[in-house]
């Protein structure tokens, strides 16, 4: 299989988190692809018209995307544990906040955008604090009411999480989660040692 990578995707790095957990990064080959919302990559374009990464194309010349699809493909194919629970309530659970965690990341991300790839004169301050307050407001909600569940077990919805903190770390890394939310920050410098955490750091 081939993955269409950037390092400093979190979106990615959930994928290799996922591969590294569930030990299949051998079966994976790397193509690493440098894009932005106004430049794509023609190879990455190949049945994937968006151009959205991470995408995952498998053996047979199927290409998956976005970040979701490909995770929720590789926990279908090892033999441990499911990063996902495969039915009941407890699978509609867990998507739900894993689906929150992603919005967490889709804020962070077009904050980005707008904060360093936009020209200066065309940035839009009130979407920069929309795009804050909901990830002020999903991370509360988070550590009020769903920390023992994240700190259950390193699944899809606690892959997801640490993502979300190490992007807001990387990109911006004066927004002060850690004061608001030091139940998060705690669990996060717990998890941040583990080995598959520890490979798939992104460096800026």
């Amino acid at each position: 299989m081939v993955l269409f990578h950037s390092p400093l995707s979190p979106f990615v790095r959930k994928v290799m988190l996922v591969l590294h957990e569930t030990d299949q990064l051998q079966r994976v080959t790397l193509h690493p692809v440098n894009i932005s919302p106004v430049s794509g990559d023609p190879h990455l374009a190949q049945d994937n018209p968006i151009g959205k990464i991470p995408a995952l194309r498998l053996v047979d010349g199927t290409v998956l995307h976005d970040s979701r699809v490909i995770c929720e493909y590789l926990d279908t194919q090892h033999v441990g544990p499911p990063l996902i629970p495969r039915e009941g309530s407890a699978r509609w659970r867990r998507l739900t906040l894993a689906s929150q965690v992603d919005a967490i990341l889709d804020a962070a991300v077009s904050s980005r955008y707008e904060s360093f790839l936009r020209p200066a004169d065309k940035r839009w301050d009130g979407w920069l604090q929309a795009q804050a307050q909901k990830i002020r407001s999903s991370l509360a909600n988070l550590e009020q009411q769903h920390l023992a569940e994240i700190a259950s077990g390193f699944d899809i919805v606690a892959i997801g999480v640490a993502c979300a903190l190490g992007y807001l770390d990387l990109r911006q890394p004066d927004f002060g989660w850690r004061e608001q939310q030091p139940g998060l920050a705690a669990w996060y410098a717990q998890i941040s040692q583990r080995p598959s955490m520890r490979a798939t750091e992104p460096v800026a």
